[in-house]
């Protein structure tokens, strides 16, 4: 019985804590989007990579078509 008297206390110190905890996390953008990582790891950059394609095929067909005016 007498533990009740340290036991509840505790509990509801604990219980201020972690409602705390979780308004400070919701507060500071800790929810915010939890899948949009996870995906961003897994999605490729194929833009700038076939950007960078276009261009160096580009400059190559120009310098080609350089050589070819030189003759």
């Amino acid at each position: 019985m007498e533990s009740l008297y340290i036991l509840i206390p505790l509990s509801i110190i604990l219980a201020f804590f972690i409602g705390f905890a979780f308004w400070w996390s919701t507060r500071n953008g800790q929810f915010d989007d939890l899948e949009g990582p996870a995906y961003r790891i897994l999605m490729d950059d194929d833009q700038t990579t076939n950007e960078e394609n276009i261009h160096t095929e580009t400059n190559k067909n120009s310098k080609h078509d350089n050589s070819n005016n030189q003759n």
